[in-house]
């Protein structure tokens, strides 16, 4: 009640300044004046004085009624609900709709279509519910796994590429400059720069710095999804990067390795083993200096 009172102070602009300024810190401030800027555009028709006043005169004079202080407070309030109200339903329906995965965590949700997605740690999705009939595109930061509704389409859009689907179950992760995209089944169109290559069931292509390597997959879904991550010839850097997002940890290397590609599994639910696979690969000594800080140092 508190929440639409002040909501209803702040449409008429009746707040104070320090009333103000706990307003804008509310989570939901962007949205709300996102919502007052549209509205103020709304056109209503013009008041014609005339056709009123001739309105009153045809009708016969009514005993005007007095409405106790109580009522009037209860219309306002009601007022105020109304208007909250439409705000949450704008809210749900017309801003743009974000799903994010922490560090440490995963987030599954489903589209307007029942369509499933999982999203990987460190990964965020935005998409416009409201319009998902007309534009069904979703804009990727990071990694996530589709398992697209049966006779379903859309489009999944990255900083590095587009992966275009119909009725299938695929993994598209796009992490600095390195694009993967896995197909688990049906067929993907996978777009990178002014390349385009069709995957079915089984395969999978990576791009980074303009290369392209083409491997074959025997999983059903994404290994991450079983707790565990598939590297196919990666780099350290991006090895460690990809565990401290899992694990929520910070790791620093203070040694010179080998530039070698990693290719294999690393688990996600054990810490020390991940750490102990890296240091015999890299010839590297993991200390741990505080519950979520590790560093690799030089044997």
């Amino acid at each position: 009640m508190e929440e639409n009172y002040i909501l209803a102070k702040w449409l008429n602009n009746d707040l104070t300044e320090a009333e103000l300024a706990d307003f804008k810190a509310n989570p939901d401030y962007e949205k709300y004046e996102k919502i007052k800027n549209y509205t103020a555009h709304l056109e209503v028709p013009d008041f014609n004085e005339e056709k009123v006043l001739e309105h009153v005169i045809s009708h016969k004079k009514i005993t005007s009624k007095v409405i106790p202080l109580y009522k009037n407070w209860l219309f306002k309030v009601a007022a105020v609900l109304v208007i909250g109200l439409g705000i949450t339903f704008m809210m749900q329906n017309f801003v743009l709709q974000t799903q994010y995965a922490p560090n440490g965590k995963r987030t599954t949700f489903s589209l307007p279509d029942n369509s499933e997605v999982v999203l990987n740690a460190g990964s965020e999705i935005e998409y416009k519910k409201w319009n998902w009939d007309n534009k069904r595109c979703l804009e990727l930061h990071g990694e996530a796994y589709f398992k697209v509704a049966k006779g379903k389409k859309f489009e999944v859009a990255t900083d590095l590429g587009k992966v275009a689907v119909l009725g299938t179950q695929f993994n598209v992760k796009a992490r600095k400059n390195r694009f993967d995209v896995t197909c688990f089944e049906g067929r993907v169109k996978v777009n990178y720069i002014e390349r385009e290559v069709i995957l079915t069931h089984g395969q999978s292509v990576t791009f980074e710095n303009g290369k392209q390597i083409n491997t074959t997959v025997n999983a059903s879904k994404p290994e991450w999804l079983e707790n565990k991550i598939a590297f196919n010839k990666e780099n350290l850097h991006n090895i460690l990067d990809e565990i401290q997002r899992q694990y929520n940890v910070s790791i620093e290397v203070k040694a010179k390795y080998s530039g070698e590609l990693f290719t294999g599994k690393i688990p996600i639910d054990n810490l020390d083993v991940a750490l102990q696979i890296i240091a015999t690969t890299y010839h590297l000594e993991p200390n741990k200096i505080a519950p979520n800080k590790i560093i690799f140092e030089g044997k």
